[in-house]
């Protein structure tokens, strides 16, 4: 082997450990035994080599693809706010009344944590119990997730579909808020039911309000 062949090799080592990021099915089966061991643990309360055994990989294999625990969890939050994303931008591309963009986010929002018991508590628990990583947080992709309700109410405004007189963004974060409550009871309750089926029902009353007919 020359040096030239040595120093190669170097490189590409030290590529793959700079990039954990880089997509596959290992790194897919750690990200998802991180998620289970961590809902059922809980964060702090869980060890690297808790999320190996889950994996069915050795501990030193974690570490090819994530630096630490707290990569672990920044992994699982960013893969699932692209996702979700994603699928909330496609949703709202095909919709131009902007009353049934935000009823087709809160719908994707709450499928989203209802199929999976064990990201939803992740999403809304884990995550929720260190300062530092909730300020990394809504400072990055949870604003433009928030955004895209407050897009769609900007063009309801614009329309006259919605108040003028109502801040977007302040708006935006009182549904988020509603369904983000929706999704943690439904986390905490015994009973077991759809969380999907209770996005209407938010979104009716954050569009319609609480008055009834004698209230008009």
């Amino acid at each position: 082997m020359t040096i030239h062949s040595v120093v190669s090799l170097q490189a590409v080592s030290r590529k793959s450990k700079a990039e954990p990021g880089a997509p596959g099915p290992k790194r897919d089966a750690i990200l998802r035994a991180a998620i289970d061991v961590f809902a059922d643990r809980g964060y702090f309360n869980a060890q690297v080599a808790d999320v190996a055994r889950a994996a069915g990989v050795a501990a030193g294999t974690v570490y090819l693809y994530f630096r630490s625990k707290d990569d672990l969890l920044i992994s699982i939050f960013e893969r699932g706010m692209r996702a979700a994303l994603e699928e909330g931008r496609a949703a709202g591309a095909k919709l131009r009344d902007p009353r049934e963009r935000l009823r087709s986010f809160a719908r994707l929002h709450l499928r989203r944590l209802g199929r999976d018991r064990n990201l939803a508590i992740v999403f809304q628990v884990e995550l929720r119990q260190s300062t530092k990583f909730m300020e990394r947080f809504s400072s990055t992709l949870l604003r433009d997730y928030l955004g895209l309700i407050r897009e769609a109410i900007e063009d309801g405004q614009r329309d006259g579909v919605f108040r003028s007189d109502i801040k977007p963004t302040v708006a935006a974060k009182i549904l988020f808020g509603a369904l983000d409550e929706m999704a943690t009871n439904w986390i905490l309750s015994r009973r077991r039911y759809s969380l999907e089926a209770e996005a209407d029902v938010v979104v009716d009353l954050f569009l319609n309000g609480a008055k009834g007919a004698r209230g008009r």
